[in-house]
């Protein structure tokens, strides 16, 4: 077990290149499988999810090879088995597999998702879709069992209940071997589906209107392998760009589309944080009387949920009152019960995050309970007096390449050590 110790109080400044984003890679390993060829994705981050994923992949047969950023996959190996349960609790992501298996093989065997734990994750919309290519879903003691009949999945048309990445991805990976055409009906528009998108048609897949409300797909025979990047990790860019506004003199952010961080640069320059937009990069400068806002998280294009916990720190910055409401994951709020112990005025009243600042933060012993609470516990110890230490940084690993090095580049005393039994 690892723990982070932050003496805050440090002005950071300087450069720093944000790495592909985790939440593309977890989609575009699983559906790499599905080519005939390897397929070599550049611009990967070195997270624990990713090495998680490349341990699911070497059990299948799945030749692997991970060198700096650079991930090449080569499936022709590849058995089908039964996929083993203790590496998925661990990752949500695994998921992915359900769609990429089924199309693959016909059948598959993946155990249910685990991750950061942020209320209900309903898998409902992906069976649903799974249901209406032709595939038998059973789910028995925690684990989906998946099935198709002897001809295979069959394009048709699906209406997503609720707007979901996850059952979007899914399906645009078992519909695109399927026979004839599928419409996917109000899917989801983030960065990372047209990312998804991007690969299995460099891969001979046929998908059109991938970050749009109707996603097409004409079903191929065969996909062969292909170089991809990643796109830039717009919830990693988000997160520094917080950290930049609450103790940053003159930080630049680089490998940035700011097409993708829309909704947190509005509510940042709101506030009065003081920014340059260049090409594909950032640069903030030094943020003094900040005002309050407020934000609601929305599906993208909207203010995204991964970004509201490290947000949160910057918020406490500002005078007055201000409340976050969350609509994607109401629970998401974990991280303000810590944020109160180093001294913010902030509670939860339904669901709702009410804030009032500035605060004085003061470095005290904290717990990361998920990923994005972790990242903005990590901000709230640069920012606070003394020394924050922060237990849980597994979940901090799971999401963020090279933490440490990273804010150290910029100035900030931040060490990660074992915890001592």
């Amino acid at each position: 077990m690892k723990k982070l110790v932050i003496n805050g109080g440090k002005p950071l400044s300087g450069e720093l290149t944000i790495s592909g984003a985790k939440n593309s890679t977890v989609a575009l390993i699983p559906a790499a499988i599905l080519a005939d060829s390897p397929v070599t994705l550049e611009g990967v981050p070195d997270i624990q999810d990713v090495h998680s994923l490349i341990e699911i992949l070497t059990i299948m047969g799945v030749e692997v090879d991970f060198k700096g950023s650079t991930l090449t996959i080569d499936p022709t190996t590849m058995v089908s088995i039964p996929m083993p349960s203790g590496k998925i609790k661990s990752l949500r992501a695994s998921y992915y597999f359900m769609g990429a298996l089924l199309t693959k093989y016909g059948q598959g065997v993946v155990g249910l998702p685990g991750g950061c734990f942020l209320g209900p994750r309903p898998i409902d919309q992906h069976i649903k879709g799974f249901e209406a290519l032709g595939a038998a879903v059973d789910n028995e003691m925690g684990a989906m069992y998946l099935r198709t009949s002897e001809e295979g999945l069959v394009g048709a048309r699906v209406y997503l209940d609720v707007v979901s990445i996850g059952a979007t991805i899914n399906l645009m990976l078992a519909a695109v071997k399927a026979k004839g055409k599928t419409i996917i009906e109000n899917a989801a528009r983030e960065p990372e589906i047209i990312d998804v998108a991007t690969l299995l048609n460099n891969m001979g897949g046929k998908v059109r209107g991938a970050g749009t409300d109707v996603i097409r797909i004409e079903g191929v025979e065969e996909l062969h392998g292909c170089r991809h990047t990643v796109i830039p990790d717009r919830i990693e860019a988000g997160t520094y760009l917080s950290i930049a506004g609450a103790v940053g003199t003159d930080v630049v952010i680089k490998n940035v589309i700011f097409e993708h961080l829309e909704g947190l640069i509005a509510k940042m320059q709101e506030m009065g944080v003081p920014m340059e937009i260049g090409e594909d990069s950032i640069r903030v400068l030094e943020a003094k009387n900040l005002k309050m806002v407020s934000v609601k998280t929305l599906p993208y294009p909207g203010f995204a949920t991964d970004l509201q916990q490290p947000l949160t720190p910057l918020l406490l910055k500002a005078q007055g009152e201000g409340t976050i409401v969350d609509t994607i994951y109401p629970k998401r709020v974990k991280h303000i019960p810590e944020l109160v112990r180093m001294g913010a005025t902030a509670r939860v009243e339904s669901d709702m995050i009410l804030l009032e600042g500035p605060a004085i933060l003061k470095g005290v012993e904290v717990e990361a309970s998920d990923l994005r609470a972790g990242a903005c516990l990590v901000t709230a110890g640069l920012m606070a007096e003394g020394t924050t230490t922060i237990t849980g940084v597994e979940n901090i690993l799971r999401g963020y390449d090279n933490i440490v090095e990273k804010l150290t580049n910029l100035g900030a005393d931040i060490k990660m050590s074992e915890i001592e039994n």
